[in-house]
């Protein structure tokens, strides 16, 4: 009798530790799944803000150069020195809400100093920080082939809808490879400049990551100043190659340009289209689809609030798929 009672509490504490180590398991397994696709959402959500806050800064470099006769080679100034700025209207009509400009042009180096200091045309963040343009001195903007170096310092981009923050250091060097001005696009119809950037990326955890971007902005009218942004690094396995990395978790990135990314200056400037498509170190591949609603379908109209950005990535662990949508 003694040794039957002994073997049933054997066999129940045998079973009890099963399963709780079965349950211990399970546990971690699915924390391990949610960790996996919060940090997938988290990369794609930094993906998505340090694009578009890079290429709103090339934006606004591209404005400054245009904005002065003495940079830009025209006869004719479209910005005023400081303050606030407005880049004149119609065709050149790039507004700069939440920073001052100034020209120094008597240096051996032509120098623009662009500083940020506030809430930006849209409402939707604030900007803090300092970008130098750097332009030779016999050197025109309008010029076939004509080369600027650019320096980010420090710049601190906050999104108002949900606090978080970027910092952004490095470098730019910008090519005007089909030469002309902004001014003249009606008549140019396309105008092409070449970007090469090299940034140190600090995210809102405290990490900070080098990322490169080699992409092509091709400058279009309709309605506006539209900007088609390529990639145009190709690493001899990839092609359309616009960035690439490491993001805050560490792992190595390959982010190409799948379809391209349209900004118009009739939406306010904002990413109205395109797709990035982004090969990890870790085995997860993910598209990101822009310019769409909430509910993931293409946008027709420039909205008053937010696009959303549609995240499909794949697992190559487990081949499983999943989906996310965002706002951005």
């Amino acid at each position: 009798m003694k040794t039957n009672n002994f073997l049933r509490v054997t066999l129940l504490a045998t079973s009890l530790s099963i399963f709780f180590a079965c349950k211990k398991d399970n546990s971690q397994s699915a924390s391990s799944t949610t960790t996996s696709a919060t940090s997938v959402q988290s990369a794609a959500d930094d993906q998505t803000m340090v694009s578009n806050e890079n290429d709103a800064v090339s934006n606004d470099v591209t404005a400054a150069l245009n904005g002065n006769p003495a940079v830009s080679g025209s006869s004719m100034s479209r910005m005023a020195t400081t303050g606030v700025n407005t880049l004149g209207s119609g065709i050149l009509g790039f507004t700069i809400c939440d920073a001052s400009i100034t020209y120094d042009t008597t240096s051996t180096t032509k120098t623009i100093t662009i500083v940020y200091n506030g809430l930006n045309c849209h409402g939707n963040r604030t900007r803090t920080g300092t970008v130098i343009i750097s332009v030779p001195k016999d050197q025109h903007w309008k010029d076939a082939g004509a080369v600027v170096n650019v320096q980010i310092q420090a710049l601190k981009i906050t999104r108002n809808k949900d606090g978080k923050s970027i910092l952004i250091n490095g470098s730019k060097t910008i090519t005007n490879t089909s030469g002309g001005l902004l001014v003249d696009l009606a008549s140019l119809q396309t105008i092409t400049h070449d970007f090469q950037d090299s940034l140190t990326v600090t995210f809102n955890n405290g990490s900070s990551r080098n990322w490169q971007t080699s992409v092509r902005r091709a400058f279009t009218y309709n309605d506006g100043i539209v900007v088609t942004t390529t990639g145009t690094h190709s690493d001899g396995t990839h092609n359309n190659i616009a960035s690439w990395g490491t993001n805050r978790f560490g792992v190595n990135f390959t982010n190409m340009i799948t379809s391209p990314r349209v900004v118009e200056q009739s939406c306010d400037m904002r990413l109205v289209s395109g797709q990035d498509s982004i090969v990890r170190s870790d085995n997860i591949t993910s598209v990101i689809t822009y310019g769409l609603d909430s509910n993931g379908n293409p946008v027709t109209s420039c909205p008053s609030s937010y696009f959303y950005a549609k995240l499909v990535w794949t697992n190559g662990n487990n081949g499983k798929v999943y989906t996310y949508i965002y706002p951005y």
